[in-house]
């Protein structure tokens, strides 16, 4: 018996099939708006994505990249909390759902899954493109506006990818809180830019004053060390991409890279990373430096050398985003 795809290549293969009738220029062109408009002010009560046409560009534009990076979230928070598995999830603002591909990614497995978004063609691709994943053929999909007045149920897991920049201060509040007041864990992943890093910081105050502990990527649920205008906390994720992706991009690699920031904060019992490597290895003749946030509220630099044996050839490993040291370590 032939074991079912991953989702990563389940998704891949549905955004394929979902892109062979548009034409390449038209998902090009609707690529581009759509960029502008997200790095741009959008009202909340207008949807960015208008049809059909929109929201296949936008599939093909963000969903892999969304994917892979609350993946990588939820994985570091996986590890924090390696009993537990979701038995509901509410992803806000999910759009065409590629949170909810991760969160299968992540736990397999059946479990209710609820995808509330306020624009009704991103709904409707994505429960066409779930079909594809047998996890997600249950699902609901929800026209919701996401603002102040959003109500949610009790439910184990929200994810919030994605979603806070299209928002005012106010709404990016609310919804917070209501999230807060209403799951066992948040996830929240924004772009892994200063302003992105400073949306999920407002976030994980908000939460840690609402009763949570951070789970991932801190390894504490202080404040974080690093000074606002000075530096910011991202992380970064390969993304595979397909021909067909390429041509909708405009790009000629395989691959990118995502940048992304995030939080992972729970009501749960949880065992943050002893410490967190918060940038990419620098790797020089016999030693390894890596730049680390530490449980007592610091940054620190610390070189790996060939001396410290194991722990040498674990550093030459290890990848930005990962704990330190590496929890297999006897």
């Amino acid at each position: 018996m032939t074991a079912p795809a991953p989702p990563s290549a389940s998704l891949r293969s549905a955004l394929a099939t979902l892109l062979d009738g548009l034409p390449p220029k038209q998902a090009a062109q609707a690529v581009d708006r759509l960029i502008a408009n997200y790095r741009g002010t959008t009202p909340t009560d207008t949807p960015i994505l208008r049809d059909r046409a929109d929201v296949a560009a936008y599939a093909a534009y963000r969903m892999p990249a969304t994917f892979e990076a609350v993946h990588a979230a939820l994985e570091a928070f996986a590890e924090a909390t390696p009993d537990w598995i979701p038995t509901s999830h509410t992803d806000v603002g999910g759009g065409t759902g590629a949170a909810t591909w991760a969160v299968t990614a992540t736990w397999p497995g059946d479990r209710a899954v609820t995808v509330l978004d306020w624009s009704d063609p991103a709904l409707a691709l994505g429960r066409e493109i779930a079909t594809a994943n047998p996890a997600l053929r249950d699902a609901h999909w929800q026209r919701t506006r996401i603002g102040k007045d959003l109500t949610l149920p009790a439910t184990d897991l929200v994810t919030v990818s994605y979603v806070l920049n299209e928002l005012t201060p106010a709404d990016r509040t609310a919804l917070v809180d209501t999230a807060a007041a209403s799951a066992q864990t948040v996830v929240i992943v924004e772009a892994g830019t200063p302003a992105g890093y400073t949306r999920v910081i407002e976030a994980r105050d908000r939460l840690i004053a609402a009763g949570f502990r951070v789970a991932a990527p801190c390894p504490h649920s202080a404040a974080c060390p690093i000074v606002p205008g000075e530096d910011w906390c991202h992380f970064s994720a390969r993304v595979s991409r397909s021909s067909l992706h390429r041509q909708v991009k405009g790009g000629s690699l395989p691959y990118e890279d995502e940048k992304f920031s995030y939080v992972a904060a729970t009501r749960l019992p949880a065992t943050p990373a002893p410490a967190r490597v918060i940038r990419r290895p620098q790797i020089r003749k016999g030693q390894v430096l890596l730049d680390l946030c530490e449980p007592d509220e610091q940054l620190t630099r610390r070189t790996v050398t060939k001396r410290h044996g194991d722990l040498y050839k674990a550093a030459r490993d290890a990848a930005w985003g990962d704990p330190w040291p590496p929890s297999d370590r006897p």
